[in-house]
C-alpha cells in the first residue's frame, strides 16, 4: 500500500481523551489482556479501567505525546485512492515513527509497533528469499508459507497478520491481510493461490517516514519475549515508583515502616515488600513540591520574554526581528512560548500547560502581557486575539538573562504540541548538516554525435562531459590543426565541409548567410557549438571535486520562492527545489517556523514525480527575506534563487 510515498498532512497532537479512546479500541480489536498487578491494592469502588495496569498498557501501545495526521495515497494497478490516518509516536529511547495506520476504520500496527509488541498479530513465516520479494510489494502465495501447517488459529480470512523470515522467526518484517483462511490449510505444497496481501513492510514509505528526514530504523536481529513481558516489565518499574499514602484518617493502610530497627546484614532489602524495612542509612527520594499557579505564570511569562530576546539577538537587521505581525494567539503559544519552557521531566510537561496558569487560555495570557505594555493586541471578529506588535525596547526584554533549556529534543513540542522541548540558541536543528555548507554549481555539456568528426580530429570523445571553457579549447585546437583561421582577420574562421555539415545545416537564414560567405566569427562558431550540445549540471558540496559530483542531464535547477495570496488577503510563501542543494525541507521548515513565528507545512509539490518527489515548504506571511537568509546560511547564492511574487502579478 505504501510502495509510493503517501501525502501526509500536518501533524497535530492527540488529545488525552482521543489517545485513550484509540488505545482502548486497539486493546478491544486485538483482544489484549490487561496485566494484573499483583500486590497493588485499589479502592474498592475504583473502576477497573482506572487501574495502573490498563493505563500502562495504553501508554505502551500509543505513547504519551503521540501525534496524528490524515494521509492520502494510491495503491494497486488501478491506482485506487486510499485515505486514512497515521498515528506517530516514539517508544523509550527510539526515534519518532509512524506506529499505527488507520484505513477504513481498521487500525493496523506498523513494524515499529510489532518490534515492541511481537505477539500483537498472528505470525506467519516464509523463507528469506521470498520475504525480499514481499518487501518489493509482492503478495505471499500459499506455497511460500513455511513452518506449517498447522498455522495460527486466528490467521483467518481478512485477518491482519505479520510475516517473518524463517531465519529470524520472531522479528516481523511485513504486515498484511489474509486473502484466505490460512488457519484451515492442511497443506501448502501444490496448492495455488494468494495467501497474504501485503499492506506495509520494513522498507516502504511509511517505514521510512521521519519528522527530521532520517532514514527508517533497522529491524532488530532478534526479539526476546513478547508484548506481555514487555508491558509487565514496564509495569514492575511503575509499581516500584508508586507512593502508597494513607488518605483516610483513622484507617491504617499499608505497612508501617520502623526506621529505627536495623536490618540484619546480608538480608535482601526491598522497601516495597511486606515486612521489609529500609536500613537506617537509606533515605527516600524527596520529590520536588508542585509549582504554584503564580510560579507557573512566571515561567510562561519568562518563556515569552526569552523568545522575543532570542529574535532580537538573531534578526538584528529586520525591523520586526523576524516576526510577521499580526501573530495569531495559537502561534504565540506554539512558537514563542512552548519551545522556551524549561521542561526537563514528564512532571514538568504536565504542570507547564496554559490551562494550569491563572489565565487558563492564550487570549487572557496575551491580554495580561498587553496590560504590562510588553506587546499590543487586538480582538478580531470571531473572538480571536492577535498580537499586532511587540515593545522590543522594553527593559524586561533588553535586560533578559537567558536560562538553560533542555537538551533532549521533543518533536511534538517543536511542532506545537504540549510535550515540551528545546529551542536551540540560533533556532537551528543540531541535525541540520546543511548549515554552513559550501556549494558550487557547475554547468557541463556533452557534444552530440554529429560533432564526432570535429572531436575525433583532436583526439577528444563526444561521450565525455566538458566545461564550456574546455569546449572552447578543443575548438581552438581543431581550428588551428585544420588551418581554418582567416588570413585577413584572425577573429574569423573559414567554414570547411565538416563544420558546414555538423554546425550549419542551412535551414535558417543565418546559416545560409554563413555558408554563402564561407566564414564566421570564431566566438559565434564556438557559442553555436556549445548551444548544440546537451546540457548537464552538478552541485559540488564542501570539498567535493568535479569527479566526486554526479552530473545530471538538463539545465541547472534553482530554488523557487513563490508569494501567493490565499483566503482573500492572507499571504503565504512557498519554497521548493531544496533537495538538489542538500537542504532537508523538514529541518528547514522547523527553523522557519521559529524564525518567522508562523505556521509551516511541508508536503509534496503538486506535479512532482512520485519516484523523485520534491517537497514544498509553505510559510504563512510574506517571508521571502527570512527564507533567503536561511538559504544563504546553507551555501545558496542569490542568483540561484528564483522569486515569483504573485501578489503583485509580476516576476522579480
Amino acid at each position: 500500500m505504501f510502495k509510493k510515498k503517501p501525502n501526509i498532512k500536518a501533524l497535530a497532537p492527540l488529545r488525552s481523551s482521543d489517545r485513550r479512546r484509540i488505545a482502548e479500541q486497539i486493546i478491544d480489536n486485538f483482544q489484549l489482556e490487561i496485566p494484573d498487578l499483583k500486590g497493588v491494592e485499589h479502592e474498592g469502588d475504583a473502576p477497573a479501567d482506572s487501574t495502573p495496569g490498563i493505563g500502562a498498557l495504553r501508554n505502551s501501545l500509543l505513547p504519551d505525546g503521540s501525534l496524528s495526521a490524515k494521509f492520502t495515497t494510491t495503491a494497486g494497478p488501478d491506482l485506487k485512492q486510499v485515505s486514512g490516518s497515521v498515528y506517530v509516536g516514539s517508544y523509550a529511547g527510539e526515534e519518532q515513527r509512524v506506529l499505527w495506520i488507520k484505513v477504513d476504520e481498521r487500525i493496523i500496527p506498523t513494524v515499529y509497533t510489532l518490534w515492541n509488541h511481537p505477539h500483537l498479530l498472528p505470525l506467519l513465516h516464509t523463507p528469506d528469499v521470498v520475504l525480499q520479494k514481499l518487501r518489493g510489494g509482492a503478495d505471499l502465495m500459499i506455497p511460500g508459507l513455511a513452518r506449517g501447517p498447522p498455522f495460527p488459529h486466528n490467521a483467518t480470512e481478512n485477518a491482519i497478520v505479520a510475516i517473518a523470515s524463517v531465519e529470524h522467526p520472531n522479528v516481523p518484517i511485513v504486515v498484511g491481510k489474509c486473502e484466505i483462511d490460512i488457519s484451515a490449510l492442511t497443506k501448502v505444497r501444490g496448492v495455488k493461490g494468494h495467501a497474504v496481501h501485503g499492506l506495509h513492510w520494513s522498507g516502504d514509505e511509511i517505514w521510512a517516514w521521519s519528522h527530521n528526514g532520517k532514514p527508517g530504523g533497522l529491524a532488530p536481529k532478534s526479539l526476546i519475549g513478547g508484548d506481555n513481558e514487555i508491558v509487565a516489565d514496564k509495569l514492575e518499574r511503575k509499581i516500584d515508583e508508586l507512593d502508597l499514602k494513607d488518605h483516610d484518617e483513622g484507617k491504617e493502610r499499608g505497612v508501617a515502616i520502623n526506621t529505627q530497627e536495623e536490618t540484619p546484614s546480608g538480608q535482601n532489602r526491598n522497601n516495597h515488600i511486606d515486612g521489609e524495612d529500609p536500613p537506617p542509612f537509606e533515605e527516600a527520594a524527596i520529590e520536588e513540591p508542585d509549582r504554584s499557579t503564580r510560579e507557573i505564570d512566571e515561567v510562561f511569562r519568562k518563556a515569552f520574554l526569552y523568545a522575543i530576546y532570542h529574535h532580537c539577538s538573531n534578526f538584528k537587521g529586520d525591523p520586526h526581528y523576524g516576526l510577521a505581525f499580526p501573530l495569531p494567539q495559537s502561534l504565540v503559544i506554539s512558537n514563542l512560548v512552548i519551545p522556551y519552557l524549561p521542561i526537563y521531566t514528564s512532571k514538568d510537561a504536565l504542570s507547564l500547560q496554559i490551562k494550569k496558569t491563572s489565565w487558563k487560555n492564550a487570549k487572557k495570557f496575551i491580554k495580561a502581557l498587553d496590560k504590562e505594555k510588553i506587546l499590543t493586541s487586538k480582538d478580531r471578529n470571531g473572538g480571536e486575539t492577535v498580537v499586532q506588535g511587540v515593545n522590543f525596547d522594553d527593559p524586561l526584554i533588553k535586560n533578559f538573562m537567558p536560562y538553560k533549556l533542555p537538551k533532549k529534543k521533543t518533536p511534538g513540542a517543536e511542532s506545537g504540541g504540549r510535550g515540551g522541548g528545546k529551542a536551540s540558541a540560533a533556532g537551528i536543528s543540531n541535525d541540520d548538516d546543511s548549515v554552513g555548507q559550501r556549494l558550487k554549481k557547475i554547468t557541463l555539456v556533452r557534444p552530440k554525435d554529429k560533432l564526432s568528426p570535429i572531436f575525433e580530429a583532436v583526439s577528444a570523445s563526444v561521450k565525455s562531459l566538458y566545461l564550456p571553457t574546455e569546449l572552447r579549447s578543443i575548438m581552438t585546437s581543431y581550428i588551428e590543426s585544420e588551418n581554418l583561421v582567416s588570413p585577413t582577420n584572425k577573429r574569423w574562421v573559414r567554414i570547411n565541409p565538416i563544420l558546414a555539415n555538423a554546425v550549419f545545416d542551412g535551414q535558417s537564414s543565418v546559416d545560409r548567410e554563413v555558408l554563402e560567405k564561407g566564414s564566421v566569427p570564431r566566438d559565434a562558431l564556438i557559442d553555436r557549438i556549445v548551444q548544440s550540445c546537451s546540457p548537464y549540471w552538478a552541485i559540488l558540496r564542501n570539498e567535493e571535486t568535479r569527479e566526486d559530483g554526479k552530473a545530471r542531464a538538463g539545465h541547472a535547477p534553482a530554488v523557487r520562492i513563490v508569494l501567493e495570496t490565499r483566503s482573500g488577503n492572507k499571504t503565504v510563501t512557498k519554497v521548493s527545489g531544496l533537495e538538489a542543494f542538500y537542504i532537508n525541507p523538514h529541518l528547514l521548515g522547523e527553523e522557519l517556523q521559529k524564525a518567522c513565528a508562523s505556521a509551516t507545512n511541508v508536503s509534496q509539490l503538486i506535479g512532482s514525480s512520485p519516484k523523485n518527489p520534491v517537497q514544498e515548504i509553505m510559510v504563512q506571511g510574506p517571508q521571502k527575506d527570512i527564507i533567503t537568509k536561511a538559504l544563504e546560511k546553507r551555501g545558496m547564492h542569490r542568483q540561484w534563487i528564483e522569486l515569483l511574487d504573485k501578489t503583485k502579478g509580476k516576476q522579480r
